[in-house]
């Protein structure tokens, strides 16, 4: 992987505070993206004295990919825009919790891509050690594509 420019996950995603869930981006190219969050007190879902539930890791996984595709428009001079979770296949945890003061590390690697659909391998390690794992399906619509009716993406 190499590091492009530093972007902060605000600057890539469209979401905004506090559901930017994600603090840096740690490396990416043109099939993989990584980044990292800690969990502290303020930290959206964050149950005192439990952590954050693992179910959770899906919207980190999401984002990480939503990274991917913000980096890629970055890079291209375009905007960041909206994408879409589809599915989730075989979310497998190994724990229940993130915990207070740890530091997930998510990762994506683009398995396909066609038409705005993507696929995504995706990883969330704790201390170098895989505790979560997914295969999520995600859409971008084109721009100005209509999403909704009444709405367009322009």
């Amino acid at each position: 992987m190499r590091s492009g420019p530093a972007y902060a996950p605000r600057d890539l995603l469209p979401h905004a505070p506090p559901m930017v869930l994600l603090d840096e981006v740690l490396d990416w190219n043109e099939t993989a993206v990584a980044a990292c969050l800690t969990v502290r007190a303020e930290t959206p879902f964050l149950e005192p004295g439990r952590g954050v539930p693992a179910h959770i890791g899906i919207e980190w996984m999401a984002q990480t990919c939503g990274l991917f595709a913000g980096l890629e428009a970055k890079a291209t001079g375009g905007p960041v825009r909206l994408g879409y979770l589809l599915g989730t296949r075989r979310y497998r945890a190994v724990r229940s919790w993130f915990a207070e003061g740890e530091r997930p590390v998510t990762s994506a690697r683009l398995v396909f891509r066609e038409a705005g659909m993507a696929v995504f391998d995706c990883r969330i390690a704790v201390g170098g050690v895989g505790v979560a794992s997914a295969q999520l399906t995600l859409y971008q619509p084109g721009d100005g594509e209509t999403v909704l009716p009444g709405q367009s993406m322009g």
